[in-house]
């Protein structure tokens, strides 16, 4: 596994993060990853809306990064499969509050309008993982987003 650094090129650890976790898809590919080891297919169909191109590249960069880790298994017809490394498991915990202010915010934001979209979103247990997919809301299951 070849780890990409790139010391002094950052003016802060915000900009060193953001340059790992940066755009639409990584930090869904790392919520997706972190509820278990997923095949291309299944990260496909987690992340709805990405593109196998993009997939293909972001999973390379966060190899690359030692986020990801990519396990090829000698079988016929080839099998892969990708996982979270210490390093990416760290990462997606220092995101969890990040993704608990979204869901915050997103929920005071419809509490505002008046919908009932948000209620029971603690009850819930809405943790990691929730907001991958198609459907994941607030509080929705992380199964109902994942799977």
């Amino acid at each position: 596994m070849r780890i990409v650094r790139r010391p002094g090129a950052f003016v802060c650890g915000i900009d060193a993060a953001m340059d790992v976790i940066g755009g639409k898809w990584k930090v869904l590919i790392l919520w997706a990853l972190n509820e278990r080891t997923c095949r291309f297919g299944e990260l496909r169909r987690a992340v709805t809306g990405v593109t196998e191109k993009v997939l293909s590249s972001h999973l390379k960069e966060l190899e690359d990064d030692g986020i990801v880790h990519r396990q090829v298994y000698a079988e016929v017809p080839p099998r892969v499969e990708y996982s979270l490394t210490p390093l990416g498991l760290s990462l997606n915990a220092a995101l969890e509050p990040l993704g608990q202010w979204g869901r915050d915010h997103v929920c005071r934001g419809a509490e505002e309008a008046g919908a009932d979209g948000c209620r029971g979103a603690e009850e819930a247990g809405a943790g990691v993982g929730a907001g991958v997919g198609a459907g994941a809301c607030c509080g929705a299951p992380a199964e109902a987003a994942v799977g």
